[in-house]
């Protein structure tokens, strides 16, 4: 019998098909004369990468912008979180929000940065930035996912005295989760950019910001490119696995008895 190819393994060639195509186009571009200063070739950055991975100075920075980013990110989502519960229970909390998620949201991550330094010390600048980027999103998905959960589901469940505990569980996660996992994959994009983007400004002392700055000030392009693919791939890994661990506690909390 001849074996039929699936939808996904169509997907998983297709798309190895289009990287190769890129790296080659990268590669192409980085054999042009003079192009290489700046363009380091795939096979370079990938050299690159595996010397920074066996020195023990790349775990150190990697884990320093790793647990400040993330750091920052959770206060983000706990504090979304908090203040949208509050905003739905309390009109003036909500009216007096709205201004300060205005004005979070339009403000330049320069600005921030910059206005935070005069506060704090360079080592916590991507810790706080990241809380900025990520809370307004988490507080306005979150707010509008309580908002629109379904009014005769909580008629019923008042109707029938339905315990709190149980319409969280079985109304509130089900309906507001959509909202809120739509908002984290959003924040956590740009809870790195930002963080990183922090680091790069503030130059604390043992970053990935400061080894990306570095790279430009010694035009390594190779350090560059290499330093880019590790915070593209850790920020990808976290997205996915927290993602992976938010969805198994909506699937808990909805089937536990």
């Amino acid at each position: 019998m001849k074996h039929s190819i699936s939808n996904t393994e169509r997907k998983t060639f297709r798309r190895f098909w289009i990287i190769l195509f890129w790296l080659a186009v990268w590669q192409a571009l980085s054999m042009i004369p003079g192009w290489n200063i700046f363009l380091a070739s795939p096979i370079v950055v990938f050299k690159t990468a595996i010397q920074l991975v066996r020195e023990p100075v790349f775990w150190t920075t990697v884990l320093f912008s790793f647990t400040r980013i993330v750091a920052g990110f959770i206060f983000g989502l706990c504090a979304g979180i908090v203040f949208a519960i509050l905003s739905v229970n309390f009109q003036i909390i909500r009216l007096l929000l709205e201004p300060i998620v205005l004005l979070i949201k339009s403000t330049p991550v320069a600005s921030f940065i910059i206005l935070v330094l005069f506060f704090i010390s360079s080592s916590m600048l991507s810790t706080v930035i990241a809380f900025l980027m990520v809370f307004p999103i988490l507080y306005t998905n979150t707010l509008q996912g309580i908002l629109e959960t379904d009014k005769q589901l909580l008629e019923m469940a008042s109707v029938f005295k339905i315990s709190k505990w149980k319409k969280f569980r079985y109304i509130y996660v089900h309906d507001v989760m959509p909202f809120f996992i739509s908002g984290v994959t959003v924040a956590l994009g740009i809870c790195w950019k930002s963080g990183i983007a922090a680091e790069v400004i503030g130059l604390p002392t043992g970053s990935i910001g400061e080894k990306l700055y570095e790279a430009k000030i010694f035009l390594s392009s190779g350090n560059l490119f290499a330093w880019t693919a590790v915070i593209i791939l850790i920020s990808f890994g976290f997205e996915k696995f927290f993602l992976w661990a938010l969805r198994k506690v909506q699937v808990k909390l909805e089937s536990c008895a």
